[in-house]
């Protein structure tokens, strides 16, 4: 499983284009194939830096969807709200602990 983490910087002014455009493509994207979950994050203190969380079964599913129409148009558009350049991690899980862990 990849935990993919997409670190964008926007303008003031261009956040809201791209919550509506977010909004318009999140379903589709989470319906790709091999993706297991998808959440859209603002910063605390600077609401200008938003990320992308999403989960994937296998590099080649994030590899598939990264090249295919419908990243390429989103991120067309997603990129002309850009005041800084993205950075983007893929992660695998080392260690967790949740809620029913501490109670051990």
């Amino acid at each position: 499983m990849i935990k993919r983490i997409v670190k964008m910087s926007f303008h003031p002014d261009k956040i809201d284009e791209f919550l509506i455009l977010f909004e318009s493509v999140k379903n589709k994207i989470r319906n790709s194939e091999g993706c297991q979950h998808l959440e859209l994050l603002q910063d605390q203190k600077n609401p200008s830096i938003i990320f992308t969380y999403s989960y994937w079964l296998e590099e080649r599913y994030l590899d598939q969807y990264r090249y295919s129409d419908l990243f390429e148009s989103t991120w067309a558009k997603t990129k002309k709200l850009f005041c800084d350049k993205p950075e983007a991690w893929s992660t695998k899980l080392i260690s967790s602990i949740n809620e029913n862990d501490l109670n051990e």
